[in-house]
């Protein structure tokens, strides 16, 4: 079993999940840890579903998130754009303007954002 979701266990260590366990029993794999955020709690469930479908049910994964407050964080790249960030996150370029409010002490404009600069990437 943890073969078929080796790349669950590789995307939760790639992560840095606290807390994380896995062991198997009567065949199904269990799976507890914390996640720094909803995003990647989010990141991981999309895994699982990929490898065993939408309602597996041959994994248990209780995954709690260590921050509620927010969605995630993020470090703009080189060549990102409020859009393209709201887009990875909220699968909708217009909800830069969600991003834009939420970092206003630290964006002047929603037209202008630098690489190295941490984004809080409010809940929705």
């Amino acid at each position: 079993m943890k073969a078929k979701y080796q790349s669950v266990l590789n995307l939760g260590e790639e992560l840095g999940i606290k807390n994380g366990d896995v062991k198997e029993e009567n065949g199904v794999l269990h799976v507890t840890g914390t996640a720094k955020n909803q995003y990647e709690k989010n990141l991981l469930w999309d895994e699982i579903k990929k490898v065993g479908g939408e309602n597996p049910t041959d994994i248990m994964a209780d995954i709690k998130v260590e921050n509620t407050a927010v969605f995630a964080h993020h470090m703009v790249a080189k060549g990102e754009t409020l859009g393209k960030i709201a887009k990875q996150y909220y699968g909708k370029a217009s909800k830069y303007t969600v991003i834009f409010e939420a970092n206003k002490n630290i964006l002047k404009s929603a037209d202008v954002i630098h690489p190295g600069q941490e984004l809080v990437i409010p809940n929705l």
